[in-house]
């Protein structure tokens, strides 16, 4: 029973007078596309599989006869459609691929060993202070990775050894055997099983890594924070990582960097906010005072009447913008303080500044939650 009910020739893209090359040039750009060693999108093994069906039936002569009179019922029960028939004895669609083309990148020569593996990623995550963020900082990472063995350099044997040439291979790393399928005979390439796939054998290996030619070490990395980072900023630091093999290079470390709340400052971009409380005379008369910036201690000039809620804009008092000599702003959100007990001295006088205000209907200072409301109102009102 066939795996696909799709007429073959619309398969492989090619009219039904189409040549033996055509039909074979047809399936080595769709194989080479849909190969699921390439192709890892859902669906492309099952294309594969159809593509192949469709390429046994159409390369062979009888069969594209049978297909052509009778469609897919004259090539039932004669070996067709069963996708990968006469492959059961190779490895996988890779041995397939190889038997066809050859493989993606020809023949191993010299095995395995001469392939150079780039070393994996690591990942870091670290917490820093509100002012580094802001300044910058150099920080030491302590962290576990892989690494070249120290002892052997990479090499797997004992420093005074050397590696022997595989005498099942001859140093190929692959050997080759033979095969019966529909399309005849082929030679199926495999991994030599002796010294699986490198071409030569660690007579004495290294004592220090145990032949792995890597060892685990603990390393002290210095990173330089840049200033004006944000919170959950990725940094990557290249050749920090893993190390390759077979002089491939190192991976990459990636470090995450948190940032610490500050006790009153915020970052908005790169503004920094701040909240300064102030009482009624400075609200309503203007004053200078003294603010915190990250930069130290600075003067403010708050205006005259000015409301809860008010902001005023410190210029160049926020983070520096990275990879610039720009900083951002501080902004100050004013909150007026009414205060909530006076002395006698101080009831007389908001009382005559409530009277200067002309409210002929002012209630008495007992009823201070009033008034004061009412002083809120005309203070507002003022500018």
């Amino acid at each position: 029973m066939t795996t696909s009910k799709r007429d073959y020739y619309d398969v492989l893209g090619v009219s039904r007078g189409a040549s033996d090359e055509d039909i074979k040039k047809a399936f080595r750009k769709l194989a080479m596309e849909y190969h699921p060693d390439r192709n890892k999108r859902d669906g492309a093994e099952e294309k594969f599989k159809e593509i192949n069906e469709a390429y046994q039936v159409l390369s062979d002569s009888k069969k594209r006869t049978a297909y052509d009179q009778f469609g897919h019922a004259g090539i039932t029960g004669n070996g067709a459609g069963r996708g990968f028939e006469g492959f059961e004895n190779f490895g996988g669609f890779g041995d397939i691929f190889d038997a066809f083309f050859g493989g993606f990148g020809g023949s191993r020569k010299g095995g395995r060993q001469d392939t150079a593996r780039r070393g994996a990623d690591l990942r870091y995550s670290m917490t820093i202070d509100f002012e580094d963020s802001v300044f910058g900082a150099e920080e030491d990472i302590e962290l576990q990775r892989t690494e070249v063995c120290s002892t052997c350099k990479g090499s797997r044997s004992e420093p005074g050894s050397s590696p022997t040439t595989c005498s099942n291979c001859r140093g190929s790393g692959e050997v080759r055997r033979a095969h019966q399928s529909v399309f005849g005979q082929f030679v199926q390439v495999v991994a030599c099983a002796v010294c699986r796939g490198e071409g030569r054998i660690i007579s004495q290996p290294c004592k220090a890594c145990r032949g792995s030619g890597s060892e685990r070490r603990n390393r002290k990395i210095e990173m330089t924070i840049p200033a004006g980072i944000e919170d959950s900023t990725e940094v990557r630091l290249r050749g920090e990582g893993e190390a390759g093999s077979n002089g491939g290079a190192p991976g990459d470390l990636y470090i995450v960097v948190r940032v610490r709340p500050h006790e009153f400052f915020r970052r908005e971009g790169y503004d920094i906010l701040y909240t300064q409380h102030i009482n009624v005379s400075q609200a309503a008369l203007g004053a200078t005072i003294s603010v915190p910036t990250i930069f130290g201690d600075a003067h403010l000039d708050v205006p005259e009447g000015a409301q809860s809620g008010d902001t005023v804009r410190m210029r160049d008092k926020g983070v520096p913008y990275m990879k610039s000599t720009r900083n951002g702003d501080q902004i100050v959100r004013l909150i007026v303080d009414t205060p909530k007990t006076l002395t006698e001295e101080q009831q007389r006088l908001f009382q005559q500044l409530a009277e200067s205000f002309g409210d002929d209907s002012a209630e008495s200072l007992n009823d201070k939650s009033g008034f004061f409301d009412r002083l809120r109102d005309k203070l507002g009102g003022s500018d």
